[in-house]
C-alpha cells in the first residue's frame, strides 16, 4: 500500500510485514538530514496516536534528541564524571560513586536511558531492602539517581524522569543520645589525663564536627578576639586511579569467588567479608603507582554558614595556651621528623588525626567513663546542641553557635529532657490554676469550756429531738 501523508507532514502506511508504520519529522540533524521518528503497531489508530504523541512532544520542544541514548550505567558514568564533579565536594562525589558502583548499576545499570521504567526502579529498592539495606541508605540512592535523570530530561535525553513517579521507602528518624549533663562531665574526666584532652573539649563542649575540630588550623584560630575560625575540615577521601588501564592495576587485589561460610581472613571486619569484584573491576585504586586525590585531605566546609566563627568560651583560653606550648615542645623534640600542617590537634610528629583513631578514642573514652555506647555526633554536636537549651539558650542563638541554614534542623539536634518538661508542665498549672490553701489545722479541745459553747452545743441535741 502506498504511504498516505497526514496534515501534520507525518506518513503513515501499512507495510508487507503486516504492521502499521508511522513516520514524523521532527527537525533537522546536525549534518543537515533530516530527523524522522518511527513508529509503529498493528492497527491504523494505535499507529496514528502514537504519531500524535510525538508531534506533541515536538511541537511542544519536549522531543528527546535524535541517537540511540546509553544505558544507566554508562549515563551514570557520564553524569558523575563530567558534570556532578564540578558541584560536589569530594566526599559528597565520593559517595555518589560509591551507590553507583554497588546499588544503582547492578539493580537497573543494563537498562537503556529511555527504556526505564518505575517498576524497574521498585523491584530495585525491594531488593535493596530484602538484602538488609536500611531505608535510609535506599533514599540516597533515589536521590542520586533522580539528580542524574533530572539532567538528562533537561538535555531532552529522555522524555520523563521516571524517579519522580516512584515513592522511595520512609525513614524513622534516628532517635538521638546525647550526653546529659552529668556524662559530659564525666567523659572528659576520662578525656583529662590524655594528649587531646582539648579536642574533646571543643567537641563535646563547642559541638564542633568531627572533620573541623580535626581540621582546626592554628591560622585561623583567634586568640585574642576568642574566635574558631572553621576555614578546613579534615577528611579521608577515596583514592582514585591515575594510570591509564584501571582492571589491569589492581589485578593481584581481585577477587571473583565469594568467601568461605566462617571465613578467617576477614574475621575482625565489622561489615563483614567485602563482596566479590566484578569482572570489570577498576577499585584498588590504593596500589596504582599513580595514584590520586585520596588519603587524608584539608577540604572546604560544605556550606558557607558552616564557616561562621564560632566564640570560644573564655574559660577555654588558658587550656588552649597551654596546649599550644605543649604542641611547640612536641614540635621541638620532634626536630626534622615534624611534618608541619598548622594543625591544633595532631599526632607526636605533626600530622593530624586520623579519623578512625579519634573515633576509636572516643569509644575508649565511653568505657573509661561508664557511659553506655553511642555515635561519636551523640556525644559532640546533639550534646552540646541539648546542654545549651538545657541552660536557657534559645534556639536561634543555638543555630548560629551550631551554623545551620535552618532553624528546623537545629530543632532535630535539641532533645528534651523529661525533668524539664515536669518543671515546664509545673509552671504551667501554676499560671492557670493557683495552689490550693492549705487546710486549716484542727483545734484542739481544752478541759476549760465557757459557758456560751456549753449552752450552744445543748440547744443543738434539743433541736435534734
Amino acid at each position: 500500500m502506498s504511504p498516505r501523508k497526514s496534515n501534520l507532514e507525518s506518513t503513515v502506511y501499512f507495510g508487507d510485514d503486516g504492521w502499521w508504520h508511522g513516520r514524523v519529522t521532527m527537525g533537522v540533524l546536525p549534518n543537515g538530514s533530516p530527523d524522522r521518528r518511527h513508529r509503529m503497531a498493528r492497527t491504523e489508530p494505535a499507529v496514528r496516536r502514537k504519531v500524535r504523541e510525538l508531534e506533541k512532544l515536538r511541537d511542544e520542544g519536549r522531543a528527546t534528541k535524535a541517537g540511540r541514548k546509553p544505558t544507566v550505567g554508562q549515563w551514570m558514568e557520564t553524569y558523575l564524571t563530567d558534570i556532578a564533579s564540578l558541584k560536589l565536594k569530594p566526599r559528597s562525589l565520593d559517595d555518589y560513586w560509591s551507590k553507583t558502583r554497588n546499588d544503582i548499576v547492578p539493580g537497573v545499570g543494563k537498562h537503556r536511558i529511555d527504556k526505564l521504567a518505575p517498576e524497574h526502579l521498585e523491584q530495585m529498592y525491594r531488593a535493596m531492602l530484602d538484602a538488609g539495606r536500611a531505608p535510609s541508605h535506599v533514599v540516597k540512592v533515589h536521590r542520586i539517581l533522580s539528580r542524574a535523570l533530572k539532567i538528562a530530561h533537561r538535555r531532552r535525553m529522555i522524555g520523563e524522569n521516571v524517579a519522580t513517579l516512584v515513592d522511595p521507602p520512609s525513614i524513622d528518624e534516628t532517635e538521638t543520645n546525647p550526653f546529659t549533663q552529668e556524662e559530659a562531665k564525666a567523659f572528659l574526666e576520662a578525656a583529662a589525663n590524655r594528649p587531646t584532652f582539648m579536642r574533646w573539649i571543643v567537641g563535646v563542649g563547642m559541638g564542633f564536627r568531627q572533620g573541623e575540630t580535626l581540621g582546626l588550623r592554628w591560622p585561623y584560630v583567634d586568640l585574642q578576639a576568642e574566635l574558631f575560625h572553621p576555614r578546613w575540615q579534615l577528611q579521608r577521601l577515596t583514592w582514585r586511579h591515575g594510570c591509564g588501564n584501571a582492571h589491569a592495576c589492581g589485578a593481584r587485589l581481585h577477587r571473583f569467588e565469594p568467601c568461605p561460610p566462617n571465613c578467617a581472613t576477614h574475621k575482625g571486619y565489622k561489615r563483614g567479608c567485602p563482596k566479590p569484584c566484578t569482572q570489570a573491576c577498576v577499585k584498588h585504586a590504593s596500589i596504582c603507582p599513580d595514584r590520586k586525590g585520596g588519603g587524608l585531605v584539608f577540604t572546604r566546609p560544605k556550606t558557607k554558614k558552616s564557616t561562621n566563627p564560632v566564640p570560644i568560651p573564655p574559660a577555654f583560653i588558658p587550656y588552649l595556651i597551654a596546649h599550644k606550648a605543649q604542641q611547640d615542645e612536641l614540635r621541638a623534640a620532634a626536630g626534622e621528623l615534624w611534618q608541619e600542617h598548622h594543625a591544633v590537634f595532631t599526632r607526636p610528629d605533626g600530622r593530624p588525626i586520623d579519623p578512625r583513631d579519634d573515633w576509636e578514642e572516643f569509644k575508649e573514652l565511653l568505657a573509661e567513663a561508664g557511659i553506655d555506647d553511642r555515635r561519636l555526633y551523640d556525644g559532640s554536636r546533639h550534646t552540646a546542641g541539648t546542654i545549651l537549651n538545657e541552660l536557657g539558650v534559645d534556639m536561634p542563638t543555638i543555630m548560629e553557635i551550631l551554623r545551620h541554614t535552618q532553624i528546623s534542623q537545629t530543632r532535630r539536634y535539641v532533645k528534651g529532657r523529661s525533668h524539664l518538661s515536669k518543671d515546664a508542665m509545673r509552671r504551667m498549672g501554676d499560671a492557670f490554676l493557683p495552689a490550693p490553701e492549705p487546710a486549716p489545722e484542727p483545734a484542739t479541745e481544752t478541759r476549760t469550756e465557757t459557758r456560751d459553747s456549753r449552752a450552744a452545743r445543748a440547744q443543738r441535741r434539743r433541736r435534734i429531738r
